[in-house]
């Protein structure tokens, strides 16, 4: 009898979603040949140096020979939540609801098919929104569905929901009665609850404006954790993206579902990495200056581009401006790119944001004012 072929695999990344930003190539390379060179505000990432207090604790952890625990350290898991206590009055945490992760794409990513989501099961996230969220839906096998209104869902019911204030792409900040509304909508109906809170610390609102506050604030949860979780990165605070330091905290049941399946899979942050971590969460002080760093080169970009033409919507967080000439964004994006200056189209987030552009603020000094010098010529 002759043997039966089997079919091929089918390669999962035909079910991923383009990566966004294979589609700027060509506008990057017009943006190149400006005289005086590009000015890359696509990515969020840190340009300034990381601070020596991360640098000096982990030079000094260097030799570590042996295996790290997927749990983490107990001194970093407390670095945590003493961070959190101080600098958003999250009580209740014990090292049991604390999990270090290599970077939160790779966590928010996985989360999905860790927990157990997959066919059959909802996903939802906001519809302007970092694009992972649906990559790790996709990934585990879910339905994903970008949605600002969860009456939308009708009798749906998500097993996990995701929001994320100060948001990414458009600096949002969701006020602290809705985050409460939100927590009970989720209990209510046995949904998880996963706020990513990466930008938490990066704040610009006025008097007049909410404040960002954790989704584990005793006034946001009712001071249980039961159902919800939070998800922090020290890429932007610190400057530490290319240690991939960040962390989960929250339902300590869910974290240790997590470490279960973690600890199978060998998902472990260096313990180099874990120390520096440390370090960085015990200092407020380098973070209040990188903060007054992005400040001065977010008022000069606003200004600059509200100068050319442009509306800023939004953006009292975070490090980018959500920025607008009531255009398709494809045609924003070409024309700034003659001027040099590289920007991510808002529809990368989702349909919602096909008019609008984010410009980051995440470049030197001197290129920041290179793009204000070209925006008001």
């Amino acid at each position: 009898m002759t043997p039966r072929r089997s079919s091929p695999p089918v390669p999962v990344s035909s079910r991923l979603p383009d990566f966004p930003w294979d589609h700027l190539t060509a506008y990057a390379a017009r943006a190149r040949t400006h005289a005086d060179g590009i000015v890359d505000l696509s990515v969020g990432t840190p340009v300034d140096p990381t601070p020596e207090v991360a640098r000096r604790a982990l030079a000094d952890a260097a030799d570590s020979p042996g295996y790290p625990l997927t749990v983490g350290r107990p001194a970093t898991r407390q670095a945590c939540i003493d961070w959190l206590a101080r600098r958003f009055g999250v009580t209740g945490l014990g090292l049991d609801a604390v999990l270090p992760v290599i970077g939160s794409k790779e966590l928010i990513a996985s989360m999905p098919g860790h927990l157990g989501i997959g066919a059959g099961d909802l996903i939802a996230y906001p519809e302007l929104a970092y694009p992972t969220y649906e990559v790790g839906a996709v990934l585990a096998g879910a339905r994903a569905v970008a949605t600002d209104s969860l009456t939308s869902l009708g009798p749906e019911v998500p097993r996990l929901l995701w929001i994320n204030s100060p948001s990414n792409p458009t600096g949002r900040v969701l006020p602290p009665d809705h985050l409460r509304k939100v927590v009970a909508w989720c209990r209510e109906r046995g949904t998880l609850l996963v706020s990513d809170e990466c930008y938490l610390e990066m704040s610009w609102h006025t008097p007049s404006e909410a404040a960002p506050v954790s989704v584990l604030h005793p006034d946001i949860c009712g001071g249980s954790h039961e159902g919800i979780l939070a998800v922090h990165s020290l890429s932007k605070r610190s400057n530490l993206a290319g240690y991939r330091c960040a962390f989960v905290a929250g339902d300590a049941a869910v974290v240790g579902e997590l470490l279960a399946v973690r600890k199978n899979l060998g998902l472990q942050m260096p313990g180099p990495q874990q120390v520096a971590m440390a370090a960085a969460l015990d200092d407020d002080t380098h973070v209040e200056e990188q903060r007054a760093r992005y400040a001065r080169r977010r008022t000069a970009l606003r200004s600059a581009l509200e100068t050319a033409g442009f509306r800023i919507d939004h953006s009292e967080a975070s490090l980018y401006l959500w920025a607008t000439r009531d255009e398709d964004c494809w045609e924003t994006v070409a024309a700034l790119a003659e001027l040099g200056i590289l920007v991510a189209p808002g529809s990368f987030y989702g349909r919602a944001g096909a008019r609008h552009v984010r410009v980051a603020f995440t470049a030197t000094d001197e290129r920041v004012a290179a793009a204000c010098r070209r925006l008001e010529a």
